[in-house]
C-alpha cells in the first residue's frame, strides 16, 4: 500500500507558509500549443499583420528595445 500522506502534509505546509506570506493560488489556462489548430491559428493572425503599419512600429519598438538587454543577441 502506497502511503501518501506525508506528501499531502508537505505540500499543506507549504501552502500554509506561501499564504502567511501573504501570497494565494491562482490557476492560468493558457493555449495548447501541442494542438495543430494552434499553428493555424498562429499562421493567420501572422499573416493578417504581415502589412500592418502598427504591428511594424510595435516590432521596431520592442528590437530597440531588446537591443538594451545586455547579452541579448
Amino acid at each position: 500500500m502506497v502511503q501518501t500522506q506525508p506528501a499531502v502534509d508537505k505540500m499543506t505546509r507549504h501552502r500554509q507558509r506561501l499564504k502567511a506570506a501573504g501570497l494565494r493560488p491562482v490557476q492560468f489556462w493558457v493555449a495548447d500549443t501541442r494542438q495543430p489548430a494552434f499553428a493555424a491559428r498562429l499562421r493567420e493572425q501572422c499573416l493578417q499583420l504581415q502589412d500592418d503599419a502598427a504591428e511594424a512600429d510595435a516590432t521596431r519598438f520592442a528590437e530597440a528595445a531588446a537591443e538594451l538587454v545586455e547579452g541579448w543577441r
